[in-house]
């Protein structure tokens, strides 16, 4: 897998954790009603991951 494409798919990723973090209390999965620390540890976690594979796009290839 070249270095760009596994910059792509950690973007994608990355962008689907916060999306689906973001909806965490519709699906059922954030804990008490509200935005608590599991929702806010999730979309964190998720833009980290987008900021990496971003990152990996930029760099030179190896």
């Amino acid at each position: 897998m070249s270095h760009a494409m596994v910059g792509r798919v950690m973007s994608i990723i990355g962008v689907l954790l916060f999306l689906v973090f973001v909806a965490a209390d519709w699906f059922g999965i954030g804990g008490p009603p509200g935005i608590g620390w599991k929702p806010v540890a999730g979309m964190v976690f998720g833009v980290a991951v987008a900021a990496l594979g971003m990152t990996n796009l930029r760099s030179p290839g190896r």
